[in-house]
């Protein structure tokens, strides 16, 4: 039954998020190093904390987690975890561990080590913006709310066993057990570090840090030992830090970069994609991704609703497409077009200064206002910023561009009453999993309007949590489009609330080297992240 589920609820971006086939039939084969780029450092390799497009891929390779994805697919598969049992009702998940795993320190991985790591992810202390994920385990309030540290849904009888008892059916639950955030740790490793397990991360993934010098690279190396035979093929990656994209660009050019993870700027992509090597260079796809801005609803002026829905009139989404070489769409709903629930006859908010300037004269602001805007400091994004700052002039916003390294729009973000407006370039939204509750639960639910969050409007609807709620709790396969239905519904609505402006919808674009395995190796669907686990180096 449960598996009938999930071929209703993946089918239609299977066929979506494929990746790009190979020129040509390749077989991998084990060696080589690679190098990718990318401009800003790494902040933290640790997964309750971790949550960012750069690190995430990273952290997925140092960590092993009960469920991973079958390569090229959305579908979940067991991963550390070796087979796995769920009740008629949904209520109880029992998983059996695979035995002789190690952590990179040398120690085998136990039942205890998944309740200790997911526990630790829901623990406010923690201050991961992961929590809302397991949700639907019993006891979650209380730990949530600080009367415990653990979490009395989770039973481990013996060292190979995982029961894990919800207080409601949770359908995307298999899904949050192959995200980052449960990845496993070692206890004695965490407490050892002191707080700086980020920087000294001990994992059972397929790769182990090796060297990390701060503000210039990260090496990874293969674990040898890891439990899944001829896995990865690459013998080590080195990310180099520091570098603008388009210097990457150049030196992948030269064949000193493997992947420029940034992206190709804007201004080189016709150039490259014309150039006699660009069809292998270039790897483009779809993904399932919202680019937006966020309007802070405990921050004056945008408490008031009139505010936030003027913003929405004001943007010229078009102009921002163009400034992206149509490697866009516009956005008019948190969804996006390829994901379940999007609702094609919705309309949103159209572009229409003079009703912008007229919503802001009634919502008290007829002269305009002064506000901030944060941004990344990557190109293209402060760029698109300025375009924004433009439209928000033109009905008389004064935005201030603050344009600063990733780390610190989200840390910005994630820390109440700090960043009145954010554009999420470089960071938008793409999917952990493919289902529309990952666009609520974090960016938009009243969970991830926390500290350290990623809600970065701290917008909080108790009733559409609620609604949020009985949605994810139909797991019956016959419910598969009631469910959608009412997902689609949470997000419409929302827009009445207008916490975000919807920008676009953007394709994944990045470059890789001519040495580099075909182009059904770089990413890790459905989150469209570089895939280390199975990129390859032709031999």
């Amino acid at each position: 039954m449960f598996k009938r589920w999930l071929r209703h609820t993946t089918m239609a971006t299977m066929v979506a998020l494929a990746p790009l086939a190979a020129t040509a039939q390749e077989t991998p084969k084990q060696g080589g190093d690679i190098v990718v780029t990318y401009k800003d450092d790494i902040t933290t390799l640790d997964p309750a904390i971790g949550y960012d497009w750069v690190n995430w891929s990273m952290i997925k390779s140092l960590y092993s987690r009960l469920m991973d994805y079958a390569p090229g697919t959305p579908n979940p598969i067991p991963s550390l975890a070796e087979s796995f049992t769920v009740s008629p009702d949904g209520l109880t998940y029992t998983f059996k561990l695979h035995k002789g795993v190690k952590f990179s320190n040398g120690r085998e991985v136990v039942a205890s080590d998944v309740k200790y790591s997911i526990e630790r992810a829901v623990n406010p202390k923690t201050q991961g913006p992961g929590a809302g994920f397991f949700g639907a385990i019993q006891g979650f309030e209380d730990e949530t709310g600080g009367k415990t540290e653990t979490l009395s849904g989770i039973e481990t009888p013996d060292e190979s066993t995982v029961i894990f008892h919800l207080s409601r059916p949770d359908a995307t639950f298999l899904h949050v057990l192959a995200i980052n955030f449960a990845s496993v740790v070692p206890k004695e490793a965490v407490e050892a570090a002191g707080g700086d397990f980020g920087k000294k991360p001990v994992g059972s993934g397929t790769f182990i840090l090796k060297d990390w010098t701060i503000g210039q690279q990260l090496v990874f190396e293969r674990n040898k030992d890891y439990f899944v035979k001829g896995v990865p093929y690459i013998d080590s990656f080195k990310v180099e830090v520091g570098q603008e994209p388009l210097v990457a660009l150049l030196r992948l050019q030269k064949g000193e970069v493997d992947i420029a993870g940034d992206g190709i700027p804007p201004a080189k992509f016709l150039e490259i994609k014309n150039s006699a090597d660009g069809a292998q260079m270039i790897v483009d796809g779809e993904q399932l991704h919202t680019g937006y801005i966020t309007l802070n609803t405990r921050v004056k002026p945008f408490d008031s609703v009139k505010v936030r829905q003027a913003i929405n009139m004001a943007i010229n989404k078009d102009r921002i497409v163009r400034i992206l070489n149509g490697r866009a769409t516009p956005a008019n709903q948190p969804l996006p077009p390829l994901m379940p629930g999007y609702d094609k006859s919705f309309t949103g908010y159209a572009y229409d200064v003079a009703k912008a300037k007229a919503l802001l004269a009634e919502a008290g602001f007829p002269d305009g206002f002064e506000t901030v805007l944060y941004s990344t400091n990557t190109d293209p994004q402060p760029r698109i910023a300025q375009a924004i700052q433009q439209d928000l002039a033109a009905v008389g916003v004064k935005a201030e561009v603050r344009a600063l390294a990733q780390a610190n729009v989200i840390s910005a973000g994630g820390t109440e009453g700090e960043a009145p407006m954010i554009w999420s370039g470089g960071m938008a939204w793409i999917a952990d999993f493919p289902d529309p509750s990952n666009f609520y639960g974090p960016i938009l639910g009243c969970a991830g309007a926390v500290q350290g969050g990623w809600n970065w409007s701290w917008y909080c609807n108790a009733d559409l949590d609620k609604r949020a709620v009985a949605a994810d709790s139909m797991s019956d396969p016959a419910k598969s489009a009631e469910r959608t239905v009412a997902w689609g519904k949470v997000f419409t609505d929302i827009m009445a609330d207008a916490p975000w402006v919807p920008v676009i919808n953007e394709r994944r674009v990045v470059a890789k080297s001519l040495r580099m395995g075909g182009a059904d190796n770089i990413y890790i669907d459905p989150t469209r992240v570089i895939n280390y686990d199975a990129i390859y180096v032709k031999q």
